[in-house]
């Protein structure tokens, strides 16, 4: 198990795994390390680091109002100093893809390229609603097996996805206890998100301008209710280098697994070398 402490004194877990290009693998807002298990197999000739936020997975829950972008970027940062690295590619899934555009505004030399996943500039008022009614509470299911049924219930963005997926899901971001099912994240998350949407919505259009001229992939899930197409379509205009996969069948957030997105991440990796 490696850890690292961050400057106010938290202990953050980390996996570094392979050899070759350092890859820097930014989870979901209420998400881990385990994030990336789909993908893992599919990318060769890679380091792929991985990291668990504050007050999430395997690293110490902290202060609430430490669970932002800026300070996520700070850790982010004492890392990649941790591990010694002076420049990383990025592969950021959701909230890891605005800590890449948030790094892109503050070290773009540091960044070998970026790969967002299901993530823009623009997130939709929609998306943002289903992630609170969620957001900070452990889920009815008292099993894996129920926690799987329901996701399969309510994912219809996600058709034709196999029930064993679902199950997998379930055991990767849900404990199982002798009281139920309990999320693998500080509840208090909660508050903080909801702090942040009350308060006005930044333009984040700089921080994707700010992305460095080195490579950029984009995995959309073409079923997205966070990323619509019209902001899609506009990062590709600003950027007409852009790696783009469109992955039909999935919502937010594909797995990456998929073969749009293994393609999609196998020629955005090789730019890099």
């Amino acid at each position: 198990m490696s850890t690292f402490t961050t400057s106010d004194g938290i202990s953050l877990y980390y996996e570094d795994a392979g050899d070759g290009l350092p890859l820097l693998c930014l989870a979901g807002l209420t998400r881990t390390t385990r994030d990336f298990d789909y993908v893992a197999p599919h990318l060769q000739g890679v380091r792929m680091i991985r990291l668990d936020y504050r007050g999430r997975g395997q690293s110490d829950w902290a202060d609430p109002s430490t669970y932002s972008l800026p300070v996520e970027g700070r850790d982010i940062l004492e890392l990649l100093q941790h591990l010694g690295l002076r420049q990383t590619a990025i592969l950021g899934t959701s909230r890891g893809g605005l800590n890449a555009m948030g790094l892109a505004s503050v070290v773009p030399d540091m960044l070998l390229g970026v790969a967002l996943n299901d993530v823009g500039p623009v997130l939709d008022d929609a998306g943002l609603g289903v992630i609170m009614t969620y957001l900070g509470r452990n889920p009815a299911a008292k099993t894996h097996e129920e926690a799987a049924a329901g996701l399969a219930h309510v994912m219809t963005a996600f058709p034709g996805v196999p029930m064993s997926r679902w199950l997998e899901e379930a055991r990767l971001h849900y404990r199982e206890t002798g009281d139920g099912l309990e999320i693998t994240y500080d509840p208090k998350l909660r508050d903080a998100i909801a702090a942040v949407q009350e308060a006005p919505t930044p333009d984040l259009w700089p921080f994707f301008d700010a992305l460095p001229d080195r490579p950029l992939a984009l995995i959309w899930g073409e079923n997205s209710d966070l990323l619509k197409e019209a902001t899609v379509k506009a990062m590709q205009a600003k950027r007409p280098d852009l790696i783009l996969a469109r992955v039909p069948d999935r919502g937010h957030i594909p797995f990456l697994d998929e073969p749009e997105s293994v393609a999609a991440l196998n020629i955005w990796s090789e730019a890099m070398r």
